[in-house]
């Protein structure tokens, strides 16, 4: 299960990273309103932990113009305002459930289970197609020219990653957290292993490499 935690707290945001991945779940940490919401609008997450009060967007107004977008998926209101009102306001926002600071842990856990549970339903095929490679993100499955391509999870996420950006430069720094965390101690030659692995993997030969290294810079998937 994915989850993206929206938490501008740095001490909180990093203890909550840390126990939710030590529960198995695989989470990329934002502590910015704006870049939660974009990551949603270019990647796939079963829960959104958004805390109220952040920068560059507020929780609620993320919540709103998510499900005014018809957003779909789960989210979990995280704030230290208790009173009624406040509840009824992030509900109507369209949060699912709303979890009041300071809370334990089990409590977190088990709300995320109860609505993780409220949220398997079956899900559309997603798939991008890049030329005559095809990408099934549901499935975690790749194909090209009709023939199955075996990847490793994280070589999966990493072409994921550049797939749902495809024709657009991704930074080295991105692809460091969303694909190995924030926290992970990896460095850039490791980056470049991966892509080198992942090329032999999906180009075929005599023909031009579906990812480019742009110097100084990061990658891009060529369409």
């Amino acid at each position: 299960m994915r989850i993206l935690l929206a938490e501008d707290d740095r001490k909180l945001g990093n203890l909550i990273a840390h126990m939710l991945k030590k529960e198995r779940y695989a989470v990329d940490w934002t502590m910015n309103g704006m870049e939660a919401y974009e990551r949603l609008g270019a990647e796939l997450y079963d829960l959104l932990i958004l805390d109220w009060m952040m920068p560059g967007k507020d929780g609620i107004s993320v919540c709103r113009d998510l499900r005014q977008e018809g957003y779909q998926g789960a989210i979990l209101l995280l704030t230290a305002r208790d009173s009624v009102d406040d509840r009824v306001c992030g509900l109507d926002a369209g949060a699912d459930d709303y979890l009041v600071k300071p809370f334990d842990f089990a409590e977190l856990f088990a709300r995320i289970r109860s609505l993780l549970r409220r949220r398997q339903l079956p899900l559309a095929e997603e798939v991008i197609p890049i030329r005559d490679l095809l990408l099934n993100c549901n499935q975690r499955s790749v194909q090209r020219n009709g023939e199955d391509i075996q990847l490793t999870p994280r070589e999966f996420q990493l072409l994921e990653l550049l797939a749902r950006n495809r024709g657009h430069i991704v930074p080295r720094d991105t692809i460091l957290d969303r694909v190995w965390g924030y926290d992970a101690e990896v460095s850039s030659n490791t980056l470049d292993a991966f892509v080198r692995l992942l090329r032999k993997k999906i180009d075929r030969p005599g023909e031009s490499t579906l990812i480019r290294n742009v110097r100084g810079i990061g990658y891009k998937l060529e369409v």
